[in-house]
């Protein structure tokens, strides 16, 4: 093109290449659509060459909220330097970056740079996007460049500028590639859809792709690949007593292509002022070159290449295992897409989307006819997915929606909504919560909502929140982490300065362990694991820290109802009057409550319903104050309350009201049925009936040295009468308490004990919020998440004591890690300075077996203590991904000709 050699300047922090744009173009026609060939399933509409002036291409405004994970984001250190770069680039704003779920969350004003600016800043760390790779469909990448009047070459750094976009490559087929960053805010997508418009000059459409580009994490295993052979030559040439010229002729090349990668991100981590373990790492095999010490410098190129991937990957597993529970959406969806096979006689098939299509052939014209219709699928960004559109979701798979089943019986996994463990079926017409997983599959459904606006979207948010927030803890390893690591990268200068100053090695051996990698992850693994473990069985946790409360509880204070019982009245007994029958009394009460929802209505309904009975025929029924009347056979009937009989002229006799008297002492409900102006029958409620478990939970806790106390507002006799009955001494029983009574309750126990507060969530919310853990019961549907620590399914109450024995696990677990990684450290720097050893290779093969060895200890608590398979899945997977790396390397630089 004419105009490629002057115009607009494109940046990119992977090269410094400048990209021109086209001078104003001359008017020319709409874009032509390039014919079909009808022979080619796969052909589809490709835009021919339309100039586009790219100066007047708008930037995008405003202040975006994104988040994507990384790649081989393994380490709290390496979580921190990455943050460390992103504060120096001016359209970030706020960051966080996890290395517990390896994700960078930014606040990002568009107006200030690129989305894929600050993606390329921590690709070139190490940490590229590890999103989904989507083709433009229906584009070509040359036609696209000549538009907006760049070379091809240059063309993925024009699309890389467009908002929402974070990387961009034009494969060798001509296609182009993208990875979007997936968002809720439709301001955001709706900005990207407009400016890709633009610049291909076509509405985007999106379809799933695999890029054969080598990650980051490939290149350094296919670095150390080449870097071992050439070890096992040098070792051998030493071993014979060979040592001259050609040990560094063959060592270098060795050394330099394995080490690549790290090299790469030393010096990426430079231009951002990051003293990261690479720059160390690379110091280190520097060092080793310089002395001639190549045996060592290409140990610890190939031990950090492959221990780096190790360490990756245990914690990917361990995210893995932690996965589940309410704590993310899908990135993408299965969409489905109708195609309507049309047949032509004699011999030829298209696709096409509708019937009755003229064509001409060589025998005269033929009319196309529909065949069979089959339902095809095309995965898609999430952001694409609107109300209406039909998605497939299959076996295990999370569900990316809110969609109503059309297709296809399932089982759907609520159990960390409910803690239910049994899969409930769901068929056509039934409703599915984005978030949960599709146990058994496969089922198509309509979307009935996406993003924000699905049923569990809040809930999701906060779980996901609860599980990034750090606990104390954590802050104070941090702190002591930001003192110790520049105490050791500087006293090391000391101690080659003042013991050793004619080994300046030692400061390379200092610095190599001076990385605090397992220390820093000594806390976040195990209460992320924990908090994973928890959310399988439908518990929400409010971070580390309400975890690390409840490991040292040993005083808990349980609200009676909603908690040891169901808070739901049943029947305790239906007393007869003088000659009068049971089925005919049941009969009138089911008649006269068939149309109500009140609780003693729903109850006389479940005890009629297992006398295999009918409802009598009433009419005239109406509700009144005292209860519920209406007419049965002409005369007069009513269902309503005992004390509201002698006002309403009804004649009660004794046995009727002794039992009513009796059942008021015993702080229970009562109903009276009546006919014709007479009593007929009393009903008497037990307000709650006691929850299956609760006596073992009483039982446990006494069994782990906690104390437990009963709160209720019920009268006392009633509650001492309960406590007894769940194996609880009556002094431990306290009734007749209003919300405030139970707030002074627990700031008293609070002084001297360390307590958990169990109750509903409501009444009970200043309750919660004064004990040291807040436990609210019921589930995420129900139940105001914002006024406990703790959010815990009501149907099971031993669920309690699961989550002491978890939180105390955790615990242990955490100053296992602790404990361990600090004596490492300690000890690799004493060793050091006591020269028990002083090969390089040793240091950070200890630093890295450790790391992994605090992440495989922490997984343990959500692979239910099983850490040995968690090891043997990554040692395994380490060897697929470096053959698969070579076997990539192989097909993108030396493919096989056809």
């Amino acid at each position: 093109m004419g105009g490629s050699d002057e115009g607009e300047v494109f940046l990119s922090l992977e090269d410094d290449v400048k990209v021109p744009s086209a001078p104003p173009p001359s008017p020319s026609p709409s874009p032509a659509l390039a014919p079909v060939n009808l022979e080619n399933d796969d052909a589809k509409e490709v835009l021919v060459a339309e100039r586009v002036d790219t100066s007047i291409i708008a930037e995008p405004s405003g202040s975006f909220s994104v988040s994507w994970p990384l790649l081989g984001m393994d380490c709290p250190d390496c979580a921190a330097k990455a943050m460390g770069a992103l504060r120096h680039m001016k359209q970030v704003a706020t960051s966080n970056v996890s290395a517990t779920s390896g994700e960078v969350s930014l606040e990002v004003n568009l107006e200030e740079g690129p989305l894929s600016e600050v993606s390329s800043v921590l690709r070139s760390l190490g940490h590229a996007p590890d999103v989904e790779h989507h083709e433009l469909v229906g584009v070509r990448a040359k036609a696209v460049a000549e538009r907006n009047g760049v070379p091809v070459a240059q063309l993925e750094r024009v699309v890389r500028r467009q908002p929402g976009v974070l990387d961009a490559e034009v494969s060798d087929d001509d296609r182009i590639l993208v990875q979007l960053v997936a968002s809720s805010e439709q301001k955001l997508v709706e900005a990207r859809n407009r400016a890709l418009e633009h610049v291909i000059g076509t509405k985007p459409s999106f379809a799933a792709a695999t890029s054969n580009r080598l990650r980051p994490d490939q290149w350094r295993l296919i670095g150390g690949g080449i870097a071992l052979p050439v070890l096992a030559v040098v070792m051998l040439a030493e071993l014979l007593g060979y040592h001259g010229w050609l040990i560094p002729v063959l060592a270098l090349p060795g050394v330099l292509i394995g080490g690549l990668q790290m090299f790469k991100e030393a010096v990426a981590s430079l231009r951002n002022l990051q003293m990261g373990f690479q720059v160390l790492t690379s110091l280190a095999v520097l060092g080793a070159g310089i002395l001639g010490m190549w045996e060592e410098a290409l140990i610890v190129t190939i031990l950090v290449a492959f221990t780096a991937h190790l360490e990756g990957d245990a914690l990917l597993k361990a995210r893995e295992a932690m996965q589940g529970g309410l704590d993310r959406l899908p990135r993408t969806a299965r969409k489905i897409n109708d195609t309507k096979a049309l047949c032509l006689t004699p011999e030829m098939t298209i696709s096409a989307p509708v019937s009755g299509i003229q064509l001409q052939m060589a025998g005269g014209p033929m009319l196309a006819t529909p065949a069979q219709t089959q339902p095809e699928s095309e995965t898609v960004p999430i952001d694409s997915i609107r109300p209406g559109d039909r998605i497939e979701i299959r076996s295990g798979e999370l569900i990316p929606a809110d969609g109503r089943i059309l297709e296809g019986q399932g089982a759907l996994d609520k159990a960390p909504l409910t803690g239910e463990s049994v899969p409930v079926d769901v068929g056509p017409g039934d409703i599915i919560e984005a978030g949960l997983v599709l146990a058994r599959g496969p089922v198509i459904c309509e979307v009935v909502a996406v993003g924000d606006a699905t049923r569990l979207s809040g809930l999701i948010d906060a779980v996901h929140s609860f599980r990034e927030a750090p606990p104390r803890l954590h802050s104070g390893i941090e702190k002591f982490t930001a003192i110790w690591v520049p105490l050791v990268l500087f006293g090391a200068f000391a101690v080659w300065y003042f013991m050793f100053p004619d080994n300046w090695k030692i400061i390379l051996l200092l610095w190599v362990v001076s990385c605090p990698c397992a220390l820093l992850l000594a806390t976040p693994v195990p209460h992320a694991a924990a908090l994973s473990n928890a959310a399988h069985r439908g518990v929400i946790v409010r971070g580390g820290d309400a975890l690390e409360r409840m490991a040292r509880v040993n005083h808990v204070l349980l609200d009676k109802t909603g908690t040891l019982t169901s808070g739901r009245p049943t029947v305790g007994e239906v007393v007869l009057g003088k000659n009068r029958r049971m089925d005919a009394a049941l009969k009138l009460m089911m008649g006269l409550e068939a149309r109500s929802s009140h609780p003693y209505a729903l109850a006389v309904m479940d005890h009629c319903a297992g006398h295999d009975l009918g409802p009598a025929s009433i009419s005239n029924l109406q509700d009144i104050d005292a209860g519920v009347q209406g007419t049965h056979a002409g005369s007069p009937v009513a269902f309503l309350r005992p004390d509201k009989a002698a006002s309403m002229g009804i004649e009660v006799e004794k046995k009727l009201d002794e039992a009513f008297v009796q059942a008021t002492k015993d702080g229970h409900g009562a109903s009276l049925l009546t006919k014709d102006g007479k009593a007929v029958a009393l009903v008497t409620f037990v307000h709650d009936d006691t929850r299956d478990g609760s006596a073992a939970l009483i039982e446990s806790l006494n069994q782990r040295s906690v104390n437990v106390e009963i709160l209720s507002g019920d009268h006392q006799r009633a509650v001492s009468e309960f406590a007894r009955s769940v194996g609880l001494a009556e002094s431990a029983a306290h009734g007749g308490l209003s919300p405030e009574d139970k707030v002074k309750w627990v700031k008293a126990r609070s002084s001297s004990h360390v307590t958990m507060m169990v109750g509903d969530g409501f009444n009970d919310a200043a309750a919660l919020a004064v004990a040291d853990v807040g436990v609210a019961v019921g589930t995420g549907e129900t139940v105001n998440l914002e006024a406990a620590d703790i959010l815990v399914p009501g149907d099971d109450p031993r669920m309690l004591t699961e989550m002491i024995d978890l939180a105390r696990q955790a615990q242990r677990t955490l100053m296992q890690n602790l404990f361990f990684s600090v004596a490492i450290t300690v000890t690799l720097v004493v060793a050091v300075i006591q020269q028990w050893y002083d090969q390089l290779w040793v240091g950070v093969l200890i630093h890295e077996a450790s790391v992994i060895l605090v992440i495989l200890n922490g997984a343990r608590l959500a692979q239910n203590g099983q850490a040995l398979p968690l090891l043997k899945e990554t040692l395994r997977t380490m060897v697929d991904d470096t053959k698969i790396a070579f076997s990539s390397f192989r097909a993108r630089y030396f493919p096989t000709k056809a």
